[in-house]
């Protein structure tokens, strides 16, 4: 049977029951959104677990997490911007979304966040079914060339760096974190929850632990100003393209972030001052990220293999996956996320700036703690302390953090 005749765009399922399925990803995205360090992929694995015991039709269960995994994507922005904001001095050497933020452009930063993931999910729903029909076709190809691909996809990376001493760095810290995956993902972790794995403590420890203990010191958020986008609207849709783009491509491809996505969409734009290309920065990435859930989507569909967690809980569970309800609950979930993220987003920077910064680097840490030992119990904080170390490398060293998507790259890659 070919992808289109595959698509089953006919359901019987109760809408009453969707809709409410839909209210409740929602809520359920907008917590792990929120809350850093906890994944959307968390709840979707904890209503796949429970789907049998939940009265109503699976079709609502399948909803509630398809919507929890799209609103995630729009509103993860907010706790990166508002926590972990290091000190004015540090500002060239900041993470780019924390750089607008310094400069009191944080609320802008917010509404181009929206803006990418917003047009990027318009972008991807009619542009997926051709690009999809294409990868039914050249898959097995890919897949039987999977390290070959993968590995471009790191020398990309590398290459990606402006200096030959951040080129150096950038490997270094591929080799330490492939080795930290090679030694963690193979091994069972349990802790308390039902549901879990190591990889909660492992990226937190990668990308979360780092960054806050760096900012530790910091002044905070400081205040912010008006929400006017100081950027033209052709570099904004140069950055939409090229993020959408670029989730066209990790979307089936394994191990591969939209973080890369949006990284290696940078090196296609035009290059600009700190500002401006911290600007593409978040536009580019939050299209990205966006855009991979919904080619994840038509990936599933034609390929037969789940691409990110929220897919491979409904996998798992026996779910309804077909693009009949995946789609127009996704398209909804994407707009109240666009909407959410503004106006949760400007009260987060306002409530966080009122913190003592190292009071709530250390709230923060702790949970964090506690997260992982849930997840994966007391391996789990071991893993969260060995993942922090590795995350130090590219700061310490002086290259981009999305090296550390190694971990994930190379054993795949490797097999």
């Amino acid at each position: 049977m070919s992808f289109t005749g595959a698509l089953g765009l006919v359901t019987t399922e109760p809408t009453m029951a969707v809709v409410t399925g839909v209210v409740v990803g929602v809520v359920l995205g907008t917590c792990s959104g929120l809350v850093p360090g906890l994944h959307a992929n968390a709840f979707a694995l904890l209503l796949a677990s429970v789907a049998s015991s939940i009265p109503g039709p699976p079709a609502a269960i399948a909803a509630a997490i398809l919507a929890a995994a799209t609103v995630h994507t729009f509103l993860d922005v907010v706790p990166a911007l508002a926590l972990g904001v290091p000190d004015a001095a540090l500002a060239p050497g900041a993470l780019p979304a924390h750089r607008l933020v310094l400069g009191g452009r944080g609320r802008e930063a917010l509404r181009l966040s929206a803006l990418g993931s917003g047009a990027a999910l318009c972008l991807a729903v009619p542009l997926a079914l051709p690009i999809t029909e294409v990868m039914v076709g050249v898959y097995p190809v890919v897949r039987d060339s999977l390290w070959a691909v993968l590995g471009a996809v790191v020398l990309a990376l590398v290459w990606a760096e402006p200096t030959l001493r951040g080129r150096l760095a950038a490997a270094g810290t591929v080799v330490a974190a492939a080795g930290l995956g090679f030694a963690v993902l193979d091994r069972t972790f349990a802790g308390p929850l039902p549901v879990g794995g190591v990889l909660a403590p492992l990226l937190a420890g990668l990308f979360g632990v780092p960054v806050l203990l760096d900012a530790r010191d910091g002044a905070g958020v400081p205040p912010q100003g008006d929400t006017t986008l100081a950027t033209s609207r052709r570099a904004v849709a140069r950055s939409i393209l090229a993020g959408t783009g670029g989730g066209a491509f990790v979307g089936y491809l394994p191990g591969v972030s939209a973080g890369i996505a949006g990284t290696l969409a940078l090196a296609v734009l035009p290059a600009r001052d700190p500002d401006q290309s911290a600007r593409a920065y978040v536009t580019a990435t939050s299209a990205a990220t966006t855009a991979t859930t919904v080619f994840a989507l038509f990936a599933l569909v034609g390929l037969g293999t789940p691409r990110t967690g929220a897919l491979v809980a409904l996998t798992a569970a026996d779910l309804p996956s077909g693009l009949w309800v995946a789609v127009p609950v996704t398209v909804v979930a994407g707009m109240v996320g666009a909407m959410l993220v503004p106006l949760l987003g400007d009260r987060a920077l306002v409530l966080v700036g009122r913190f003592d910064q190292r009071r709530l680097v250390t709230v923060v840490c702790v949970f964090l703690v506690v997260l992982s030992w849930a997840f994966a119990g007391v391996g789990g904080v071991a893993v969260l302390v060995v993942a922090a170390l590795v995350g130090y490398v590219p700061v310490s060293l002086g290259c981009r953090r999305v090296h550390l998507m190694s971990v994930l790259m190379g054993p795949v890659a490797l097999g």
